[in-house]
């Protein structure tokens, strides 16, 4: 029980970057804002290491996605 716990943590946090992946995408496309850059500007290592997790989440919910899409189904229940 504990290992599937692990595993949608792991879901949960890897939706939760593509979340602000997308977002900081979209202020990018529409008003050439990085927040994760404004935030994290100074920063450039960590501002880096942001997006690395941001793709490795991509891939991990594209690989996992139809063993968890039932998790996220039942998680508000």
């Amino acid at each position: 029980m504990k290992n599937m716990n692990n595993k949608m943590l792991l879901h949960v946090v890897a939706y939760a970057l593509l979340l602000v992946g997308g977002l900081n995408w979209g202020l990018v496309g529409l008003f050439n804002f990085s927040l994760v850059n404004r935030l994290l500007g100074s920063m450039p290592t960590l501002e880096r290491l942001v997006y690395i997790l941001v793709g490795l989440s991509a891939v991990a919910v594209i690989a996992t996605h139809k063993s968890y899409c039932k998790n996220c189904e039942n998680m508000g229940k």
